[in-house]
Parts: structure tokens; sequence; C-alpha cells
């Protein structure tokens, strides 16, 4: 199934750097600056696509050291809120990282923003912002935020002014940007990027299991596909989907068994299968199943 163990193909990592700057993460290093800091683990992708992009060590030792900075200084802990407010009040400014979620209140026909870690609620919202960010109307999204604050009697909304807005997490998706960076890489070389995005190295592996492995993607792309993978437990067939997303949970059930497979289990399976399919034919969603 794979060849011998390689060395991994830097080569590869600058092409992605170079044409997706930014948005290129070394999962590694992830676990580096999770420890001892509760947040979020795209924050920290993102902090870490942003100042650790690149195959210099010097670069990355220097870019991890920026980030535990401006997690110390910017991330709001829910236990320190009320330090946070009171910064913003001495200072006039400050900039942090929380999550921002937007709401339209009617009464007085503006956009109000909740910042859920610093709990302040009733923060105006320009309709400029809203219309570029539409996903902070859908449960909100994680941002850096630079907050003012101004006091003045009889005012009816919050004290707290919201000057930028910069989202952490996908505000949308610029399928333009992907089809540019991607005029860049051969069919090989974009395989290779696709596989290493789910974990896997492809210079382990052959031509042939790199396009097994590629065909188990098809589900995240494609409506309505059915997918059935048959093979022992530990064998990788739900991977990619745990790898991927914790969001990407496809209505799976095994069927795997410890012993011989023979009519009676493949019959189970084909029942099973038979049925799934036909749910997941009326339900037209993006699913994927393995027995």
């Amino acid at each position: 199934m794979t060849s011998e163990p390689n060395t991994p193909d830097t080569g590869l990592d600058d092409l992605l750097n170079r044409n997706f700057p930014g948005k290129v993460v070394r999962k590694d290093l992830t676990k580096l600056v999770k420890e001892g800091a509760n947040v979020p683990v795209y924050v920290l992708e993102y902090l870490l696509g942003s100042y650790c992009a690149s195959n210099d060590e010097a670069v990355i030792e220097e870019g991890l050291r920026t980030v535990k900075k401006v997690l110390a200084e910017n991330y709001v802990r829910p236990d320190e809120a009320e330090k946070v407010k009171s910064t913003i009040r001495e200072r006039g400014s400050l900039k942090i990282i929380d999550k921002v979620t937007v709401t339209l209140n009617e009464k007085r026909d503006v956009y109000e923003a909740l910042l859920g870690n610093l709990g302040v609620k009733g923060i105006e919202v320009s309709n400029t912002i809203v219309k570029k960010y539409e996903k902070l109307l859908v449960g909100g999204i994680w941002c850096i935020a630079t907050l003012e604050y101004f006091f003045e009697e009889d005012q009816k909304g919050s004290p707290f002014l919201l000057r930028d807005l910069k989202p952490i997490q996908m505000p949308n998706m610029d399928l333009e940007e992907v089809f540019q960076g991607r005029r860049a890489f051969t069919e090989e070389q974009w395989i290779d990027a696709l596989l290493r995005s789910t974990g896997m190295e492809p210079t382990n592996f052959q031509e042939r299991v790199k396009w097994h492995l590629l065909a188990r993607m098809i589900p995240l792309v494609e409506n309505n596909y059915n997918l059935a993978e048959l093979g022992p437990r530990g064998t990788g067939k739900s991977h990619i989907y745990k790898f991927w997303s914790p969001v990407v949970r496809p209505p799976w059930r095994t069927c795997s068994t410890t012993w011989p497979v023979d009519r009676s289990v493949l019959w189970g399976c084909g029942t099973w299968w038979r049925s799934m399919k036909w749910r997941g034919s009326r339900s037209r969603t993006k699913t994927a199943f393995r027995s």
C-alpha cells in the first residue's frame, strides 16, 4: 500500500506559502501554542498562518513568540472580562480577540453586536461591516476587533464602540482566490497538497493509494453522493472526516467484523446500504456511508 518513508517535500510547502499566504498552517505548531491557552484551535491556526507561514526556523520561532504575545494581550478570557473592560475604559481603545454575534434591533433600526467572552452587548455595528461579513448574523464568528470607550449621559446604546473588525474564521468563501492559487500547481502537486491537508504525507504513498484516499473526499464536495468502504477496523476509513473538521460528521454506521466476510455479512451490509442509500437520496445532504 505504501512505499518506504520518505522525506517530506518542502518544495510543496514553499509553493503553498507563496500562493496561499496566511492560509497555510503547520499543525504541529498548534500543539505548542495550545498548551496552557484555552483558545479555539481555528483562532490559533489563523495566528500561526499569519506569523509562522515559512520554512525558516528562525522566522517560525519569532512568529511563535508573537502569537503567544498576541494571545496574552488581546485574547479575552471570560474570567478576565471585567479587567479587559476596565482597560478599554482607561486606555480609550484596545484590540481584542473574541466571538462577535450581530443582531438587528428593529426598535432602533440598527445592528448591534454581542461579544461573547467580554459579555458586552448593544454595540452598534455599521451596515457596511454586516453586508461584508454576513456570517456575523448567523451564529457569529471569531474576530479581531478594535473597541473604543465613550460615555455620555442619556445615551441609548453601549458606551463601547466598534471601530474595526477583522474576521478570524472565514466570513465567506472566495473561490476565485482558490482558482487563482490552483493555477500555480501541477495536477500531481495539487493532489499532494490535498492529501497533506488531511494529515497524510503524500511522499509515502504510491499513486494508486493516493487516488484511493482522494475518493474519500468526494462526499465533501458532491451533493447526495453515497460512499461505502469495506474494510477492517483501524484502516483509516473515517480518519479524513475527523481530521478535516470537527463539524464534518457523516452519518456512517460500521459493519466491519473480526471474522472472514461471508454471504450473511455481505447481505446484512447490503440491506443496510440499500436502505441508507434511499434515505440519503431523500435527504439531499452531503453524506458518506461506510461498512
